[in-house]
């Protein structure tokens, strides 16, 4: 099984900083696409940042404060969020699109998520 395991979240204040982290293990992890989501109590899931093949995404809001990359060689992926503002407050969820092992498709794998609060 894919168990994706998340790290990093915490309690901040407005201007700081967090780095998260996501391990990947048992999927083709250099040929994956990564990316984080978030979500805040009441609205939708929405995109934060994805690292392909083809380059970076970001979310509008988050453009310029934050960064995602990735280790290949500990099948990690990070994001490091600065500048960090109470509108951020949510939980972030680490996603993979891969080929696990022993599965011959790419799909989906989402880690169970971890609370970042910026207070004010």
């Amino acid at each position: 099984q894919v168990q994706l395991v998340e790290s990093g979240g915490g309690l901040v204040q407005a201007g700081g900083s967090l780095r998260l982290s996501c391990a990947a293990p048992g999927i083709f992890f250099s040929t994956a696409t990564m990316a984080w989501y978030r979500q805040a109590p009441g609205n939708a899931r929405e995109l934060v940042a994805l690292l392909s093949s083809s380059g970076t995404k970001y979310g509008d809001s988050v453009k310029g404060r934050f960064s995602i990359s990735r280790d290949n060689g500990q099948n990690t992926v990070f994001l490091q969020m600065n500048r960090l503002e109470p509108e951020d407050t949510g939980v972030y969820y680490c996603n993979a699109n891969a080929r696990a092992f022993g599965s011959g498709s790419r799909r989906d794998y989402w880690g169970q998520g971890t609370q970042v609060t910026v207070s004010s």
